[in-house]
């Protein structure tokens, strides 16, 4: 039994094909800057270990809190150092517990500002970190600006960014961005 279309019925049943501009791809060739940005990238991504850093709200349901800190254990269990702040609650604080199940030595903790000027539930949760970076040059400063400029040094010293924040958080935007011009991995989590 043979079938036979009609060209309305062809028509319907063709797969619609997609087309791929190939101009925007000839052009990253072109350009350098492109190119060392893809081949930097690349080679972050190919490394065996990895300084990430994992920053983020501290308003953070204990479910979220749980998922940071099994994903830091593993990252530092596949031999990467975790790189975050302190805090009692939230990401920071999730990331530490998280790293120092694995391996208390593949934690970097840099503070906004000193361990004095932490609150006591933070100062005891760092017991027991053996690389903490205090900053006494930003006692003066508010916690919201030493957190801000504790933010881009944090990025400054990782290869790789996962950031845990919500749609009106600045000051993590802020940092997300910072993140992007210093070229960067990033990975965001939206929370909202």
């Amino acid at each position: 039994m043979e079938i036979l279309l009609s060209a309305d019925d062809e028509k319907e049943n063709q797969q619609p094909s997609i087309v791929v501009p190939m101009d925007d791809l000839d052009r990253a060739g072109e350009d350098p800057e492109v190119m060392d940005e893809l081949a930097m990238e690349l080679a972050t991504i190919q490394q065996s270990a990895k300084k990430i850093a994992i920053i983020g709200s501290r308003n953070l349901p204990i479910t979220h809190q749980q998922t940071i800190e099994t994903l830091a254990t593993a990252l530092v269990m596949q031999g990467n150092t975790i790189i975050t702040s302190g805090g009692s609650s939230g990401t920071n604080a999730a990331a530490i517990r998280g790293a120092m199940k694995a391996n208390p030595d593949k934690l970097k903790v840099i503070l906004p500002q000193t361990i004095g000027q932490q609150p006591s539930d933070v100062q005891n949760q760092l017991i027991g970190v053996p690389n903490i970076v205090e900053h006494s040059d930003r006692a003066m400063m508010t916690l919201a600006d030493a957190s801000r400029v504790c933010n881009r040094e944090i990025i400054d010293d990782c290869n790789q960014l996962i950031c845990f924040l919500s749609h009106t958080s600045k000051t993590l935007h802020s940092a997300v961005q910072y993140a992007e011009e210093g070229h960067k991995v990033i990975t965001v989590f939206y929370l909202d």
